[in-house]
């Protein structure tokens, strides 16, 4: 595996966009006193997104209770859900006139249900609000299979969970409660019981997979019934996160692209810059 380096390559530098919309987006968020996971994970579309009026909400907090070793959410004591919260981020979206609606959350392995219910509350509070379509980005709710039909029930079009490395790394990086076989059980589930429902996952590049990992683990994931793709590069969000083992360049991510789709993945962003929601309306309407 080549050393790891501390400069950004060239293709990973780019320009701030300019105009008022990003301060206009911004401020909304900060007057619904709302979280967005382009702050609190440090995305670098961040200003991109704002720029276009669009934000992935993250609802049940910005305390996560696990440690996963490249996310910069922030840890430690959470908070009671927030009973306003959905009806914040339903406004939020009817004011941004998103036509496409992105909602995560952070992991609470604190609550009975994982903050199933809060997060399917939002998801019916967005579609009375608006006519946008609805993609759901949880967490793996410990394993618990009732917490995700409960999300189904709630109906979005899109049901998006990031297996975000593959299982050789599992543990180092999404921690010691992280289960793969779960990730592919959860996909099989959605499958089995609300077929109608869109299934998506993502991974970052450049933590010490392998290519034949990489490719194996994207094999399990079209086997389980995942349908859409986002492959892009990890950022060492933080001095205390997982190091960057490797920045790969743009072509190799357009190669990794072209295998998804021959592994039969029906619609796949992969790039540097790609991430589990960036550009997420488009991949949803090609599928």
């Amino acid at each position: 595996m080549p050393g790891r380096s501390n400069h950004l390559p060239r293709w990973l530098k780019r320009n701030v966009p300019k105009g008022n919309a990003r301060h206009f987006t911004a401020r909304l968020i900060e007057e619904l006193q709302l979280a967005t996971v382009c702050d609190h994970a440090r995305c670098p579309n961040r200003m991109e997104c704002y720029a276009h009026k669009t934000a992935t909400f993250m609802v049940l907090g910005d305390v996560c209770t696990r440690r996963c070793g490249f996310c910069a959410v922030a840890k430690g004591k959470t908070r009671p859900p927030d009973p306003d919260e959905p009806d914040r981020v339903a406004e939020a979206a009817a004011r941004l006139g998103l036509r496409h609606v992105v909602i995560t959350m952070v992991t609470r392995d604190d609550l009975a249900d994982g903050g199933a219910g809060h997060l399917a509350r939002t998801v019916e509070a967005v579609r009375r609000a608006t006519r946008a379509s609805i993609e759901v980005l949880p967490s793996d709710f410990g394993g618990n299979a009732a917490a995700v039909d409960r999300v189904l029930e709630a109906a979005p079009e899109v049901y998006n969970h990031n297996a975000e490395t593959v299982p050789r790394l599992y543990r180092r990086v999404r921690g010691r409660k992280a289960d793969y076989r779960w990730t592919l059980a959860m996909f099989r589930h959605i499958r089995r019981h609300a077929p109608a429902i869109k299934t998506k996952t993502g991974l970052m590049l450049g933590l010490g997979e392998t290519h034949d990992e990489l490719l194996d683990a994207l094999a399990d994931l079209r086997e389980a019934g995942c349908q859409m793709l986002t492959l892009g590069q990890y950022l060492q969000p933080t001095p205390d996160s997982l190091p960057v083992e490797r920045y790969l360049p743009p072509e190799e991510f357009e190669a990794l692209g072209h295998a998804a789709r021959r592994i039969g993945f029906r619609e796949v962003a992969s790039g540097p810059f790609v991430r589990s929601s960036y550009h997420a309306r488009q991949m949803h309407e090609q599928v």
